[in-house]
C-alpha cells in the first residue's frame, strides 16, 4: 500500500509538469545524450590503447583527440541545456504550487486557522513546496540520466567479457535491500523534520509579532529557550536524515571495491593468457569505475525521493482542505436589503462539546442598531461571525431579507456586510490601499468621503505623503484611535448596508473614543448595525439591547426598559450609571 500510495504522489507531482512538457522534453533528451556520452567514454579506451598506443595506427592518432573534443563539447551542451531547462521547470513547479496553495489558503474556512498556527501554514509556503520539486524534477532526472549510464556502461561490459560482467549483479539484492530500509527511515524523519520546521516557523512568528510582550514581560529567557528548543530538534532531525541517507554510500562502496578487486585480479590472468587486449581491460576497467558513480547516485536518489515525497503530502494535505462553500451557481447580483433573521439557530465550534449558540432566535428590522451584551463567552462574537458565514451552523436558518445566507453566492454575501472590530487588521502598503482594500477602481470622490465621515481627514492631512503615506506592518506608524479611524473609513468606502461593530472603541482613550463614537455614528446611518460592547455606555442609543447568556438570549428592550426590569442587564451596569440612567 505503501508503494501504491508513493506512486500515486509521484504521478501526481509530475501532473505539475504537464503545462511544460515542451521544456520537460528538452531536458529529458538532453539528459539522455549527456548520459549516453557516459559509456562512449570507455569505450573510446579500447581503440585508444589498441589502436593508438599499440598498434600505432595513424588513422586513429589523429581522430581520437578531435572524437573526444567532440564528445566532451556534446556532454557539456547537453549537461547545460538540461540543467537550465529543469532549473525553470522546477521554479514553474514551485511558482504554480504556491499560487494554488494561496489561493486556497484565501478561501479555507475560518475554523480552519483556529487549529493551525500561521508559522505552520508558512512553513508550507517556505519549506516544503521547494522540496517537493525535488521529486519533481531533480530526482527524475537522476534516474533518467544514472539509469541510461548504467545500461550504457553495464552493456559495453557484457560486449567486452559478458562471464566477467555476471559479477556486477552481485551489486543488485545489497543494493535492493538498502534502498528499502533506509528509503523507510529516511520518510518517516522528513515527516518529522517538516513538523519541526513548521514549530520553528511558528515560534519565531510569535517572538517577532509579539515582540513587545516579549520585552514588557521579560520573557527573553523563555522565548530564547522555547527557540532553542525546537532549533535543536530541527538540528536533530537533520542529523538523522543526514546518517540514514549516508549509510547506504559506503555499503555500495565497499562492495563495488570488492568486485573490483575480484576482476581485476581475473583480468590480469586474461591478459596473460591472451584472452584480453590491454585496451580491452583498460576499457572495462574504465566503465566500471564509471559505473559506480551512477549506481552510488541511484541509491542515494532516495533520499531527495522521500523528503520531497513527504513534503508533497503536506502539501497536498493544505491543496486538498474543502474550501468554504462559494455557492458559485447562486445569483450574484442581490441588492441584500431588508430584515435580519435568526431562527433556532444552533452552533459549536469544532472539537467542542458546548455550544456557542444554543436555539436562538432574533430578528433585525432594516435600519435598526442592535447590541449584544454579556459577560465573556456568551456568545456575542459567535452570533455575529454567523451572519457572513466565517462559520457554518449545525442547525436553523438566517435569513437576510427572503434569502437564506446558505443560498447565497459567498462573495455577495460578505459585499453587503462591513466588520469594524477592536483588532483592526490593517496591511502594509498606504493610507489609500488600506481604505480602498479590496477595489480594482477607486473613487477619489467616494474615499475623500470616507476619510472626513470616519473623521479622519486631519490627521491623513498631517502624515508625510497623505493617503500615500505607507503604515507599515498592521499599521503601526498610526496610533490606536487613528487605525481604528482608518478601520470605519474602509467601512464607509465599502458602503455595506450591514454593518457588524465588534467591541470597536474598547481599547481607546476618552479623545480617541469619542472622535471614533461620532466617526461610527455617521457610519450607522442608513445601516442595519450589529454592535458587540463590553463598555455599555456605547450602546445606550441602540433601538434594541439583546443580554445574552450562556449561549442564550435571556433579555431583550431599550436601555431604560431593561434597567427597569432590574435582571442580567440590571447587574452588567455600574450602580453609578444606575443612578443617571433609572
Amino acid at each position: 500500500m505503501k508503494i501504491i500510495k508513493q506512486k500515486d504522489l509521484y504521478l501526481r507531482l509530475l501532473g505539475y509538469i504537464k503545462p511544460y512538457i515542451a521544456f520537460f522534453i528538452v531536458g529529458i533528451i538532453s539528459t539522455i545524450l549527456m548520459a549516453s556520452t557516459q559509456p562512449a567514454i570507455a569505450a573510446m579506451m579500447k581503440p585508444l590503447l589498441d589502436g593508438a598506443f599499440v598498434e600505432k595506427d595513424q588513422g586513429y592518432i589523429t581522430w581520437m583527440p578531435i572524437v573526444l573534443i567532440i564528445l566532451f563539447f556534446i556532454r557539456g551542451l547537453t549537461n547545460f541545456i538540461s540543467t537550465i531547462s529543469f532549473a525553470w521547470l522546477s521554479s514553474k513547479v514551485v511558482l504554480d504550487f504556491r499560487i494554488e496553495m494561496f489561493n486556497k489558503v484565501l478561501r479555507l474556512p475560518t475554523a480552519f486557522y483556529d487549529h493551525n498556527a500561521s508559522g505552520k501554514i508558512i512553513s508550507k509556503f517556505t519549506n516544503d513546496v521547494t522540496q517537493v520539486t525535488a521529486s519533481a524534477t531533480d530526482v527524475l532526472v537522476t534516474l533518467i540520466r544514472d539509469s541510461v549510464q548504467v545500461i550504457g556502461l553495464i552493456a559495453w561490459l557484457f560486449y567486452l567479457d559478458w562471464k566477467l560482467s555476471l559479477f556486477i549483479f552481485a551489486l543488485i539484492p545489497v543494493i535492493a535491500l538498502v534502498v528499502v530500509v533506509v528509503g523507510h527511515r529516511l520518510r518517516f524523519l522528513s515527516k518529522k523534520l517538516q513538523v519541526s520546521f513548521g514549530d520553528l516557523t511558528h515560534i519565531l512568528g510569535e517572538s517577532l509579532r509579539g515582540q513587545k510582550e516579549v520585552k514588557m514581560f521579560g520573557a527573553q529567557t523563555y522565548e530564547k529557550e522555547r527557540f532553542l528548543d525546537v532549533a535543536n530538534w530541527v538540528r536533530r532531525y537533520q542529523m538523522k536524515f543526514r546518517i540514514a541517507s549516508s549509510i547506504s554510500v559506503p555499503i555500495v562502496e565497499m562492495l563495488g571495491a570488492f568486485i573490483m578487486a575480484y576482476i581485476i585480479y581475473l583480468s590480469t590472468h586474461r591478459i596473460e593468457a591472451n584472452q584480453m587486449t590491454a585496451g580491452e581491460f583498460m576499457s572495462f576497467f574504465a566503465a566500471l569505475g564509471l559505473l559506480l558513480s551512477p549506481i552510488k547516485r541511484l541509491t542515494k536518489v532516495n533520499e531527495p525521493l522521500q523528503r520531497s515525497l513527504a513534503a508533497a503530502e503536506s502539501v497536498f494535505g493544505l491543496i486538498d482542505k474543502p474550501a468554504e462553500n462559494n455557492n458559485n451557481n447562486s445569483e450574484t447580483h442581490l441588492k441584500l436589503q431588508g430584515n435580519i433573521q435568526f431562527k433556532s439557530i444552533y452552533f459549536s465550534y469544532s472539537g467542542s462539546e458546548k455550544p456557542a449558540i444554543n436555539n436562538l432566535s432574533l430578528e433585525i428590522k432594516q435600519g435598526q442598531t442592535i447590541a449584544l451584551v454579556g459577560s465573556s463567552g456568551s456568545g456575542k462574537t459567535s452570533l455575529a461571525n454567523l451572519l457572513p458565514r466565517l462559520y457554518e451552523i449545525q442547525s436553523g436558518e438566517i435569513l437576510i431579507g427572503n434569502y437564506n445566507i446558505k443560498d447565497i453566492n459567498l462573495t455577495t454575501l460578505r459585499k453587503h456586510i462591513s466588520l469594524v472590530s477592536q483588532d483592526v487588521m490593517l496591511f502594509n502598503d498606504t493610507l489609500r490601499a488600506n481604505i480602498t482594500y479590496g477595489t480594482a477602481k477607486i473613487d477619489e470622490d467616494k474615499l475623500l468621503s470616507a476619510i472626513t465621515t470616519a473623521n479622519a481627514k486631519d490627521f491623513i492631512d498631517n502624515m508625510p505623503n497623505g493617503l500615500n503615506t505607507h503604515i507599515g506592518e498592521n499599521g503601526i506608524k498610526l496610533s490606536g484611535g487613528q487605525r481604528q479611524r482608518i478601520a470605519i473609513a474602509r467601512a464607509i468606502y465599502k458602503g455595506a448596508p450591514i454593518l457588524i461593530l465588534d467591541e470597536a472603541t474598547s481599547a481607546l482613550d476618552n479623545e480617541s473614543e469619542q472622535l471614533v463614537q461620532s466617526a461610527l455614528d455617521n457610519l450607522k446611518k442608513n445601516c442595519t448595525t450589529l454592535v458587540i460592547a463590553h463598555r455599555l455606555s456605547t450602546i445606550k442609543k441602540a433601538d434594541r439591547i439583546i443580554v445574552m447568556h450562556n449561549s442564550m438570549i435571556t433579555e431583550s428592550g431599550t436601555h431604560k426598559e431593561l434597567l427597569l426590569k432590574q435582571g442580567e442587564y440590571w447587574k452588567l451596569q455600574s450602580s453609578t450609571e444606575m443612578k443617571n440612567d433609572i
